[in-house]
């Protein structure tokens, strides 16, 4: 069932092309005549997670471990968002772990969870949290650390115009948060920083 107050496709292109005039542009010259349909089209794969349940992706799971219940690492999962506040790119990569009680999944499903909630906009802090609690809600491992390292297009294109610069943040659940040697084993699997 489709939003009644979601605008048409032919509304975000009008919407871009007043953009483009805003910006000083002709948006009927050559160059740009095509440009809003692009733009639209952008769109609509950049903020393809509002139509995704990230739940989803963690409901198949595996018992069949032989009892392993150690940390379950996943790092360096690239991703894209935009920000909510300027709607510029945010680009970095997400590092889960998660200790197991009985389940596991597949690691591709940890990756799609997490351009699930990348392909909205996002501030970091948020997206985050909305990681870790999906893995916590839907998975019930006995912890769940998220990491994420992001470098904010909103503060080297515009503003400070400060190239360079990424911002970390982190969610520890459970065995994560109570327990420091797992936190401090998780931090030494992901490595996070320049230089690794």
């Amino acid at each position: 069932m489709s939003d009644p107050t979601r605008p048409s496709r032919d509304e975000a292109e009008a919407a871009v092309r007043t953009l483009l005039r805003w910006a000083g542009e002709n948006p009927d010259r050559e160059g740009l005549v095509d440009t809003p349909k692009r733009v639209a089209k952008a769109y609509q794969d950049w903020f393809s997670g509002y139509a995704l349940d990230p739940d989803d992706y963690l409901a198949r799971t595996f018992e069949e471990v032989c009892g392993y219940d150690e940390l379950i690492v996943l790092r360096d999962i690239e991703f894209e968002s935009h920000c909510e506040h300027h709607m510029a790119p945010i680009i970095g990569k997400a590092h889960i772990g998660y200790l197991p009680d009985g389940k596991v999944v597949g690691i591709s499903k940890l990756a799609r969870v997490v351009d699930a909630y990348a392909r909205r906009f996002q501030v970091q802090e948020k997206m985050t949290s909305q990681i870790a609690d999906c893995i916590q809600r839907v998975l019930q491992p006995r912890g769940v650390g998220v990491v994420i390292e992001g470098a904010h297009e909103c503060m080297t294109t515009r503003g400070v115009h400060k190239r360079g610069v990424s911002m970390i943040t982190s969610k520890m659940l459970g065995g994560f948060r109570d327990d420091a040697r797992t936190r401090a084993e998780f931090l030494q699997f992901i490595d996070v920083g320049p230089g690794r």
